[in-house]
């Protein structure tokens, strides 16, 4: 028998030591994720692996699955942990070494293995750990499958039994490299400043562009798990303002950035502006529509609304779908409905065939977005951008709402909309012209400006967005009607950020 876990353990003590610890908060809506020592022990990731063991077995999946780690001082150890617990319910393991995320996607096709547990935080700062899992290639764990394995895990529901094993497959990276480089070169000789924050991507990403045809400027590519500059997230400042210094001293077409695990990439123009995901998945639905006719698109309810209403997707008879934000309900609702691609505002890309398998690869992305400039020979990538039409939009606010009550206060605004579409009532003055409902409520006017209201998926807090085709002044109308209706529930803090 394995002892139950405890949701709190002491560090250098007996207990410690010698009974798992598990904190029911780490098993997140699509994903794991834990402060390593504070949160979880070692023991705790073993109990994580035998649990994640039986779900396999009770998917019905067979009981083989590839391991991978990121680059962090403690992640190989963890990824051992977590092996031993997987062997110990029974499964085969494939362990794929040093490896960012989409390389372990890629290793269940290219191995032909069902399942993955790849031992990442990913952009998340030193001391956090955690595990991006999935039992359906090309498909990682949503709610049900993150719920039941906190129930197994919590419970010490194990059903352990002989029969595990483990292969270490031998200078995988080359694999993974030579699939993503098997394409013609690009004729466009591009100056690509490739980013990665000292993190895992630095081991392979500055290969596949050279290979690809780019001129690669290396920016922090070196691996150093201390993250000495800044942490490896192209959302934040830091590393935008590091890769816009680096485009304009170097004369640079565009420069690229990698996240902590290599499954989102970053993109600054080469006037040093950072480019919005949202709208850098406009500038590739146009450039992959152009190619594929009648082609379908999935974006995250966050996304700007150009999706819908630009003239040039429009005439490229591209059709788009708006789903609910998280890259796990990305993924799975592009590959439901056999997308081209999937974009999601925070940067995560999923690319169906003939570009990718459906899972989000930031290098997949970065070799996107160079055939999309190597299609446009005499435009620039601030061109590309110039051309979208303008929109106002503004940054991500989140006004704190605890985890307990959330969920409640995004349900009776979502019904205060229902009911003021079917009364007719007006909202920031006109005419309610389409409600989005399956994250929270979408609301868009007539004008196609539009406010979202949904609740964060980690964090006690709600997520408010709004965006105007029309001007800057009525992306504040936008905002005063959403405000005012979230105003109307005392359960409602202070914003973190507002326009």
């Amino acid at each position: 028998m394995f002892p139950k876990p405890k949701p709190l353990l002491v560090p250098n003590t007996y207990a410690y030591e010698s009974e798992p610890m598990v904190k029911a908060t780490g098993f997140r809506e699509y994903d794991a994720r834990w402060l390593f020592g504070k949160e979880i022990n070692l023991m705790g990731i073993q109990a994580l692996g035998m649990g994640l063991g039986a779900l396999i077995a009770e998917l019905g999946q067979k009981q083989e699955i590839v391991t991978g780690h990121d680059f962090r001082g403690y992640s190989a150890s963890i990824k051992y942990a977590l092996m031993t617990g997987l062997m110990a319910a029974g499964c085969k393991v494939h362990d794929i070494g040093l490896a960012v995320t989409p390389m372990a996607y890629f290793a269940q096709f290219d191995l032909d293995v069902p399942c993955v547990a790849m031992v990442t935080a990913s952009h998340n700062d030193n001391g956090w750990t955690g595990v991006k899992m999935g039992a359906s290639k090309p498909l990682t764990f949503g709610p049900d499958e993150m719920t039941r394995l906190k129930e197994i895990v919590l419970n010490a529901e194990f059903k352990n039994k002989a029969g595990g094993s483990y292969q270490f497959h031998e200078n995988y990276p080359a694999r993974y490299i030579a699939d993503l480089t098997n394409r013609p070169k690009l004729k466009r000789k591009l100056k690509v400043v490739v980013a990665c924050g000292n993190g895992t991507a630095g081991a392979f990403a500055p290969q596949v562009m050279e290979a690809i045809g780019c001129e690669v400027i290396p920016l922090d590519t070196e691996l150093d798990h201390t993250f000495p500059k800044y942490n490896p997230n192209p959302e934040d400042m830091e590393m935008l303002h590091a890769i816009r210094d680096a485009v304009l001293e170097h004369k640079a077409d565009v420069g690229l950035g990698f996240d902590g695990d290599g499954d989102r990439c970053g993109v600054v123009d080469n006037t040093g502006e950072e480019i919005f995901a949202d709208k850098v998945g406009v500038m590739l639905a146009r450039d992959m529509s152009a190619v594929h006719k009648d082609a379908t698109f999935v974006v995250d309810v966050k996304s700007t609304g150009l999706f819908v209403t630009d003239p040039v997707l429009q005439k490229q008879n591209a059709k788009t779908t708006y789903w609910k934000t998280g890259h796990s309900y990305m993924k799975r609702r592009t590959n439901e409905l056999k997308a081209l691609a999937g974009f999601e505002k925070s940067g995560h890309f999923f690319f169906n065939a003939p570009v990718g398998r459906g899972y989000d690869d930031g290098l997949v992305s970065a070799i996107a977005i160079c055939e999309m400039m190597d299609r446009a020979p005499g435009k620039t990538m601030a061109d590309l951008k110039e051309a979208l039409p303008k929109t106002w939009s503004s940054p991500t606010m989140s006004p704190h709402c605890a985890d307990e009550t959330k969920y409640g206060v995004v349900a009776a605004v979502v019904k205060h909309f229902e009911d003021a579409q079917k009364k007719g009532d007006k909202v920031a003055g006109q005419s309610i012209r389409d409600l989005v409902t399956v994250n929270g409520v979408r609301v868009t006017c007539e004008d196609g400006s539009w406010g979202l209201v949904r609740a964060s998926s980690n964090k006690p807090e709600l997520v408010v967005v709004v965006e105007s085709p029309v001007s800057e002044a009525r992306m504040h109308d936008m905002f005063e009607a959403m405000n005012v209706v979230l105003r109307t529930h005392p359960e409602v803090g202070a914003y973190n950020q507002t326009i």
